[in-house]
């Protein structure tokens, strides 16, 4: 039987890992496009910028009116050669009648600040940049 080789810990790859955002608007009026897919385990943040003033959420509408956020699972190795398991991360919010860019921006982040996950968040007008924080 083979002996399984220990992997080295290569700063460059593991820091380099992180999860995917992707974001979906379904509203008629506001909308959101990421602007930087990846955040990761290094320090680059994840970018999504938010336009139009939303139409809003009609409750018998299902996702009609809602806006959201997902952050994909992901592995990276630490230093001392044990391997996390990052959960993905959906992030959800429903629009009301008039509110601004500004102001959905400012959901999500606070959205993600509030959550016991390993992301913090900042908005600045329509955009919102999300960042991973090692526990």
């Amino acid at each position: 039987m083979e002996k399984k080789k220990s992997k080295v810990y290569n700063p460059e790859v593991e820091l380099a890992k992180g999860a995917t955002l992707d974001a979906a608007a379904y509203d008629k009026t506001q909308k959101i496009k990421v602007t930087a897919a990846k955040v990761t385990v290094g320090g680059i943040p994840g970018r999504a910028e938010i336009s139009g003033i939303a139409t809003g959420h009609i409750p018998e509408a299902g996702l009609e009116g809602t806006c959201d956020l997902w952050l994909s699972i992901f592995r990276y190795m630490r230093p001392d050669g044990t391997t996390d398991h990052v959960a993905g991360w959906n992030i959800p919010t429903v629009l009301k009648s008039g509110q601004t860019a500004a102001a959905t921006a400012k959901v999500f982040a606070d959205y993600i600040n509030a959550g016991t996950r390993p992301y913090r968040a900042t908005a600045t007008g329509g955009k919102i940049k999300i960042v991973f924080i090692v526990k």
